[in-house]
């Protein structure tokens, strides 16, 4: 039942935020009700006001008249009878009663009552004085209110008034409306008291109040849609120009860079028009520039690949019989021949590169798919690189090979892809272990290659796939490369519609991880492990201070600190900052400071959300968004590995301290 109500409330929700022309119309629709209301109350008070104030003095001043004219009648009746003229009627109350009854509402049937009793002190009063209540025309004596009965009892001669509701006869209908008792006690000709009570109806002003309410009630409904639809219109005038903006960037930005607003006359809408396209104007000339230029340096790179094929090939002639009769030179003469064959080789490799790089830029590049075990195109790289790891110390541990990885892909792409990642790690990994893990989930594959080496610097994550990018010139190649391997890698990857991230942090190696679908031109919703290892000095709580997200060292399940805890433990100085712990663009996960459930990798290219500028064309990106509740280091290195693998950890400080 609740989801039914949610989702229409926060569609409403999500309108209402999207059109500004809704907000205006609705802003306008709520100041319209609240005037229209103000006013409504404040006319039909003042109304209501003006009418009793009349009604009530009216009524009084008839009242006043009418028991002057009762009193006058006893004094005339007394006189009579101390001259012994008196009427026989004024010795009977009852007769005296409605004879006077009848003459003071005869001038007033349409607009009062009259209603005459014996004196009371409220509640229900016996007919002590031996005559029944008397009154005009359909009105009850219940309609006198017992407080007012009181009044006149305690002070006879005294003309009070008060507020009353009027009760008709059942033979009339039986109806109540509000209405003004006023009463005042007299001394009869034969020495009886009795209360008269004059009783004023408002209905009449009542029916007068409800017709002004009413017709203001309408007025202010027409008034509130009739300010509605001025908003509506009003609004529309200055939104739709803004909408066309919009819909036309859209365009422009899907590559219809002719599109232009259409401009009339000479407002502030028209100068925006004008300015818009200005605006339009420039960035077409500048993309149609930009694009020349990429074109132009397409072709160049091309045509440059091509021609130097036919001079390499005759070189290479020419090298290859040098050096195969370098033991008949002298030794400076074979010495320069085998450093005239090693840069060949990397002549032929950087231009067999510029090839496939300019192949990717003019689309060419072709896709041969098929159902391939990345288990057994690991291995054949992790066979090619056996002498550079025994060369470099380093041993290369793979993971996650229990089961079979299968995934439709090009053979031949994807293992230039691991070749490319798996030599990079052993190059810059200190001598230290490399692991390459596999692993497959939710319709994705994976290959993750780990170093211990060097690592990524704040900002390289994201440069690590740029052409001829390389982390540290200074540093001597022992095995070549032409700086576009991981750009190619990096094509590869999304011809494959997959990604190819990077996580990075100074001394604490890097990681890179190749996702790709299950099968062709499938979509990938998560990958089958996070991006920042387990074991990074970020997670084991080794961060330095002032990074803006750390692990601090705590059990196993401890959670990351909130920022304000991490504020509070970080000491002020100069190492504020993204600090050691980050290499590359910086993406703090949602609930930082918050316990969560665990929960896998998250489906994003980065594992996080994007910040800033997001991860951008190359896909190099750092998470740091670690899972809480995974066992600390120290229970990693206690546990044994299900994988079948060494526990990296522990041997890895082992080697360290037999370097050391």
């Amino acid at each position: 039942m609740k989801r039914q109500f949610r989702r229409p409330a926060h569609r409403a929700s999500a309108l209402y935020r999207r059109s500004i022309q809704l907000r205006v119309v609705a802003v306008s629709l709520l100041a319209s009700i609240a005037v229209v209301l103000v006013l409504g109350v404040v006319v039909v008070a003042q109304v209501r006001t003006g009418l009793l104030d009349t009604k009530i003095d009216a009524a009084r001043a008839q009242a006043r008249i009418g028991f002057q004219v009762e009193q006058k009648k006893i004094d005339e009746a007394r006189d009579l009878k101390l001259r012994n003229i008196a009427d026989p009627t004024t010795e009977e109350t009852g007769t005296w009663l409605l004879r006077q009854v009848n003459d003071l509402a005869a001038s007033g049937q349409t607009v009062y009552s009259v209603i005459a009793m014996a004196p009371g002190t409220g509640a229900v009063v016996p007919d002590t004085a031996g005559f029944a209540p008397r009154y005009s025309g359909d009105i009850q004596p219940s309609s006198v209110p017992d407080t007012l009965r009181a009044k006149l009892f305690d002070e006879p001669g005294q003309m009070f008034d008060q507020s009353t509701r009027i009760h008709r006869s059942p033979e009339s209908g039986g109806k109540s409306e509000p209405g003004l008792a006023l009463g005042m006690q007299f001394v009869g000709p034969a020495g009886t008291s009795y209360q008269l009570f004059y009783v004023f109806s408002f209905g009449q002003e009542t029916d007068t109040l409800n017709l002004i309410t009413g017709t203001l009630a309408t007025a202010g409904v027409f008034v509130v849609i009739l300010m509605g639809g001025i908003a509506w219109v009003v609004v529309r005038q200055v939104v739709t120009p803004v909408r066309m903006a919009a819909g036309i960037s859209e365009r422009l930005a899907d590559g219809h860079l002719e599109e232009r607003m259409k401009v009339t006359g000479t407002d502030d809408i028209a100068r925006l028009g004008e300015s818009f396209n200005r605006m339009a104007n420039a960035l077409q000339a500048q993309i149609r520039q930009l694009e020349e230029l990429s074109r132009v340096q397409r072709r160049f790179v091309s045509d440059v690949s091509h021609e130097l094929r036919t001079p390499l090939t005759t070189v290479r002639m020419a090298a290859d019989l040098i050096y195969d009769s370098r033991e008949d030179l002298d030794p400076m003469a074979a010495r320069s021949a085998e450093l005239l064959q090693g840069q060949l080789d990397r002549f032929e490799s950087l231009l067999a590169d510029l090839l496939e790089i300019s192949r990717f830029d003019a689309g060419a590049a072709i896709l041969d798919a098929e159902p391939v075990d990345l288990r057994e195109i690991v291995a054949r790289v992790v066979e090619a690189a056996d002498p550079l790891a025994q060369a470099k110390g380093s041993t290369i541990v793979i993971r996650g090979d229990g089961e079979p990885v299968l995934a439709e892909v090009d053979s031949r792409r994807i293992e230039r892809i691991l070749r490319n990642l798996v030599v990079n790690a052993l190059e810059h990994g200190e001598g230290r272990d490399v692991v390459v893990r596999l692993g497959s989930a939710d319709g994705a594959v994976a290959v993750g290659v780990r170093d211990y080496g060097i690592g990524l610097k704040p900002g390289e994550a994201s440069r690590v796939f740029h052409r001829f990018w390389r982390a540290d010139p200074s540093r001597v190649r022992t095995t070549g490369g032409t700086g576009l391997g991981l750009s190619i890698a990096v094509e590869d990857a999304h011809l494959h519609g997959g990604w190819l991230q990077a996580w990075g942090e100074p001394g604490g190696g890097s990681h890179f991880r190749l996702t790709l679908p299950r099968t062709r031109g499938g979509d990938i919703n998560r990958a089958p492990f996070r991006l920042e290892p387990e074991d990074s000095r970020n997670n084991r709580g080794l961060g330095a201070y002032g990074t803006p997200y750390r692990r601090a060292i705590a059990p196993a399940g401890s959670t990351a600190l909130s920022a304000a805890e991490e504020q509070a433990e970080a000491p002020e100085g100069p190492g504020s900052g993204l600090g050691s712990g980050l290499g590359g663009v910086l993406n703090i996960g949602p609930g930082l400071g918050r316990n969560r459930l665990p929960e896998g990798p998250r489906a994003d290219p980065s594992d996080v959300r994007t910040a800033g500028a997001g991860y951008g064309a190359t896909g190099a990106q750092v998470m740091v968004d670690p899972t809480p509740g995974r066992p600390s280091v120290a229970q990693r290195t206690a546990e044994p590995d299900v994988t079948g693998g060494t526990d990296l950890e522990g041997s890895q400080r082992a080697k360290d301290e037999q370097q050391d």
